[in-house]
């Protein structure tokens, strides 16, 4: 069946940001006074995970989590110089809307920031749903998000596809009975993301490409 959406997560999807997140946490760790000696490899094998889950994972208590959130999200721009979009994104958002497909963005960051990072790469405008972390919707892997947005754009989910770097999309995509894609440039190997047992896996926006129209023919 012909698919009419697209959901993207953001990060090691879209964008290659694991510079940026993991200066901002090590500075925001600083600055609230926690423990910042954390291994660069050891946090990249957990990004897409939310902070909560990531910091236990590494051992590292924290006097105010809710300060943590509000010093990283405020110095997060300080460092955004350290993402660049993976190569053919653009041209795969265009191509997508030319043909009628709809797009939208999924992503654990919070809805302002998705907003204004997708602005910075100035791809906002390439997106018919945007939809950030919220305090009434539940977060990924919960299927709520994806079913907000199918609803929301008036497409069945299965005419939907998830595409994602990392377990957590994977298991979204499935938990909301869409497609699922996963990309290999990202924050998991390819190993990893095969046990996911999506519904497709492809290394690079150009594969992407292919498989999309293959998927239309």
């Amino acid at each position: 069946m012909k698919i009419e959406l697209i959901i993207f997560d953001l990060d090691g999807t879209l964008i290659e940001s694991h510079k940026t997140i993991f200066e901002s946490t090590i500075k925001a760790l600083e600055i609230v006074g926690a423990d910042s000696s954390i291994s660069e490899s050891d946090f990249r094998k957990l990004i897409g995970h939310h902070f909560n889950d990531i910091f236990f994972e590494l051992g590292i208590t924290l006097p105010s989590f809710e300060e943590f959130i509000e010093v990283y999200k405020s110095i997060y721009f300080n460092f955004i110089n350290d993402s660049q979009m993976y190569p053919d994104v653009e041209y795969t958002l265009e191509q997508l809307r030319s043909n009628g497909i709809k797009t939208a963005l999924l992503t654990t960051k919070s809805q302002e920031q998705a907003e204004i990072i997708l602005k910075h790469f100035k791809i906002d405008s390439q997106f018919d749903f945007i939809l950030g972390r919220r305090p009434d919707v539940k977060n990924k892997p919960n299927a709520e998000p994806i079913l907000l947005i199918c609803d929301s754009l008036k497409v069945n989910t299965d005419k939907t596809m998830m595409v994602g770097d990392t377990e957590i999309d994977i298991h979204c995509g499935r938990n909301a009975k869409v497609k699922t894609c996963a990309i290999t440039h990202g924050y998991r190997s390819g190993a990893q993301l095969k046990k996911e047992n999506p519904d497709h896996i492809v290394h690079s926006f150009k594969e992407f490409n292919e498989l999309i129209i293959s998927q239309g023919e």
